[in-house]
């Protein structure tokens, strides 16, 4: 099949984490045979930030990095009907325009051979209801929600004509463990600072933590404020900036543990949805705790990694880590087992592939026909 993806942007990874997942998507489709683009756009956000603060350098690195994937960049003027008129499937992320979501689905009413699915990964269906609310899905052919209370909402509300759960997943082929290398540190932690959704959860779960155990490590990501800079350096953690997504299995192999502290909306309106990094970790064999979050479609088994329901456990739970090895290594092999065994690229490109199959046209009344 060709399969072609509308994304915010492939080539960056700057506060933008579904980049991540849906590199390893593709790589797993072009493996099995499949023929695949990605188109973004020029002006991106991300890419924007990537150039300022990194230069050219840090686009160049992505094609040495991932030379098999093709990626075209759109400006005003490009031709989309024309893009995806050969496509067999047409995949488009959330935060592509909305004037270009309803433009692909005109084309796709009006003659379009593909079919055309609409990927949303973010909170915006929560917490910026109206801007989900105005996108033109009436002719996408199905939702792909990565949570099921997500999928439920579009349901709920109209949204699109069907609505399928494709979580996001570790690429296994980058995130493995690193035997060979030697811990150094104590915590890393990888994430933005963002927009205050968990600007409290950070100061609790892993500033304080941090500063009473006196741990020493690593913190990486972009959008840190002032203040939370200050507050980092009251602790014996040293904060990196951005880090390309290519160069973290490295880093979590230096530490010896790291810890997820979900945003705001994931906890309160949309449980069940962990943040990719919590994939990407255990798919390393870092052990890892979590801040509260409720994992309701039982992602995972509940001692693939630790729990913390406040700062005096986290701090309980980091202290036995820090002096527990063996301990570390049976909840290091837990977590990457589940990984591999449910989780991984591979395991959401079959998914994929079995929703196409379900939507293409027809295969309702085949399957009704087959079970009779």
């Amino acid at each position: 099949m060709r399969i072609i993806l509308y994304t915010h942007s492939l080539v960056s990874d700057w506060n933008h984490g579904n980049a991540h997942f849906l590199r390893g998507v593709l790589r797993e489709l072009q493996v099995r045979g499949h023929d695949t683009l990605a188109l973004e756009p020029e002006n991106s956000w991300s890419r924007g930030n990537l150039l300022a603060g990194h230069g050219v350098a840090a686009l160049t690195r992505f094609h040495q990095c991932f030379p098999e994937l093709k990626v075209t960049t759109y400006g005003t003027e490009f031709d989309h009907e024309a893009a995806v008129d050969d496509a067999d499937v047409v995949l488009v992320h959330e935060w592509t325009d909305p004037a270009l979501v309803a433009r692909l689905g005109s084309y796709r009413r009006n003659g379009g051979r593909f079919m055309l699915l609409f990927h949303d990964t973010h909170h915006r269906a929560i917490s910026d209801t109206r801007a989900i609310a105005d996108l033109a899905l009436q002719d996408y052919d199905a939702v792909l929600a990565f949570g099921e209370v997500l999928r439920q909402r579009y349901l709920r509300l109209g949204w699109g004509r069907q609505a399928f759960t494709w979580h996001e997943a570790a690429d296994t082929r980058l995130f493995r463990p690193q035997t060979a290398a030697i811990e150094t540190d104590d915590l890393v932690w990888i994430g933005n600072w963002g927009d205050g959704e968990r600007e409290q959860e950070l100061t609790e779960f892993l500033i304080e933590p941090s500063r009473r155990l006196r741990l020493s490590g690593t913190v990486r990501g972009v959008r840190y404020p002032e203040p939370a800079l200050a507050a980092l350096r009251r602790t014996s953690l040293h904060y990196g900036g951005w880090i390309a997504n290519v160069d973290v299995p490295a880093l979590f192999a230096r530490h010896r543990m790291t810890i997820h502290v979900p945003r705001r909306p994931y906890v309160t309106a949309l449980p069940g949805i962990p943040t990719i990094r919590v994939f990407e970790a255990l798919a390393c064999g870092i052990p890892l705790v979590s801040a509260p979050w409720q994992d309701e479609e039982g992602l995972f088994r509940a001692d693939d990694f630790m729990r913390a329901a406040n700062g005096e456990q986290m701090t309980t739970q980091l202290r036995r880590l820090q002096h527990d090895n063996q301990f570390a290594n049976e909840l290091r092999a837990r977590g990457l087992q589940t990984i591999c065994s449910r989780h991984t690229c591979a395991h959401r490109v079959d998914e994929l592939l079995a929703i196409i199959a379900a939507v293409r046209p027809g295969a309702r009344s085949a399957s009704h026909e087959a079970a009779l």
